[in-house]
């Protein structure tokens, strides 16, 4: 999402870091193409000026000016602010520590509630917490059929009631999780296209007979300016507790995520990465600002795989690459971890320094899927010892896969060039990765 801010900010400090001495003029001057690049990304211009007013007044002190390294260093008042900006600190959502604890979600139609009602119900699932979905959006064509169907496939129970009103439904679920030990209801309410009267009339009223422990905001990165405004009407009206953005994935410029918390005083609670069930992570304001900064967010990365990936599978995998002995099962094997871990490009953008490498490169999930294709094709005798595939076989698995020949001679190209990288590579680099981690 950030791609666009992420790189205007990279040529402004790339002017600082090629001179020798960094002086007021030259350091006001990038502070005005930051500005420029905050304005362009959506962010809410009060809060663009004063950002760079803040940065300015710190990147010209004695500390930076005379720093050994000026240049990084006015990156790093940058990177500092900006996790101010962004809340200073993760704000995590209220414990489930009661029977029931109450969540209550609120926003506008096409926000994505619904959705987030399933990863939270999901995301307490895996928790060993026993979830209640209510469907209390009545207005909404088929919205009570989407939140069954949503949680039916992640397998947690669900509420409605034909006939009563979303206050009375309710009213009614946390009454029944009382008597059903439930610890976590998750109201889905419902949303307008706009904001009014009575929509807000009956969320207060929605609020006042179930006393949520949790009431957030869904707010829609894609919108821009208006998720800005839009939690600014909701909490005044609702006193919202925090607020999750949604469609971070998207391609819009993102600069709602960088002002809600300014215009608002609400904690960003949660991020949601993408469609899947499981893509919701909580919001952590350095981590974003070393997104946005184009640092990479290597922690997030360690805490996904763990989370993803069969850690001792991954560790058998770990051992093969120390004695270079891995092979298209091995590959295989990995590429499968790696889709559940999420879209590839978002993957790799967490690597330090791989974010800019590959910003101009298309990643393509269909060259995975290829890949898959050519090595499904193959016979264990060939995955495991690739050196016996002959122009007749690869003829086959072409035609097996539905791809060219020449498609399988540049895997079969790539798999040497990796296996040739990492036996060069010093098992001491290998050793030093989490354990367990693989580097593919």
């Amino acid at each position: 999402m950030f791609s666009a801010l992420t790189d205007r900010l990279d040529q402004a400090f790339r002017k600082l870091r090629g001179v020798g001495i960094l002086t007021e003029k030259n350091i006001k001057d990038s502070m005005r193409e930051v500005r420029q690049a905050l304005l362009e990304a959506d962010v809410n211009y009060k809060v663009a000026r004063d950002f760079v007013k803040s940065v300015e007044a710190k990147a010209v002190g004695t500390e930076v000016l005379r720093a050994l390294d000026p240049g990084k260093q006015v990156v790093k008042v940058v990177h500092d602010e900006l996790v101010a900006l962004l809340g200073t600190t993760a704000e995590p959502l209220a414990p489930i520590d009661k029977a029931p604890t109450v969540y209550m979600i609120c926003g506008l139609q096409g926000s994505g509630k619904t959705t987030l009602c399933g990863k939270l119900a999901l995301q307490s699932k895996r928790k060993n917490h026993k979830p209640l979905m209510v469907a209390a959006d009545i207005y909404r064509p088929a919205a009570v059929k989407q939140l069954k169907v949503l949680a039916d496939q992640i397998g947690v129970e669900h509420f409605s009631l034909e006939g009563k009103n979303p206050v009375e439904i309710c009213t009614e679920a946390v009454k029944y999780a009382q008597k059903n030990f439930i610890d976590l209801v998750i109201l889905d309410t419902a949303g307008r296209l706009h904001i009014d009267d009575e929509l807000m009339v009956e969320l207060e009223q929605i609020k006042a007979r179930t006393n949520p422990d949790e009431l957030l905001l869904v707010a829609d990165a894609m919108t821009g300016q208006d998720a800005v405004n839009i939690a600014k009407e909701f909490h005044d009206r609702l006193a919202i507790t925090g607020v999750a953005l949604t469609k971070l994935d998207g391609d819009a410029r993102g600069g709602a995520a960088l002002s809600i918390r300014q215009v608002t005083g609400c904690p960003i609670k949660l991020a949601s990465i993408g469609e899947k069930p499981s893509d919701l992570e909580p919001f952590h304001p350095d981590r974003m600002a070393s997104r946005i900064l184009g640092m990479g967010d290597i922690v997030s990365l360690v805490e996904k795989a763990q989370e993803t990936i069969d850690m001792e599978q991954a560790a058998r995998m770990q051992e093969k690459l120390l004695k270079a002995k891995f092979d298209f099962e091995d590959f295989l094997d990995q590429m499968n971890q790696l889709k559940k871990m999420g879209p590839l490009d978002s993957i790799l953008g967490m690597i330090p320094g791989v974010g800019k490498a590959i910003k101009n490169i298309k990643v393509d999930e269909k060259d995975m899927e290829r890949m898959v294709a050519i090595i499904k094709s193959m016979t264990i005798e060939e995955r495991r010892n690739p050196n016996v595939i002959d122009g007749s076989r690869k003829r086959r698995i072409a035609a097996g896969s539905g791809n060219s020949v020449q498609a399988v001679n540049q895997l079969l190209k790539q798999f040497s060039a990796m296996q040739k990288m990492f036996g060069n590579m010093s098992k001491s680099k290998l050793r030093g990765l989490p354990k367990g981690f693989s580097p593919f």
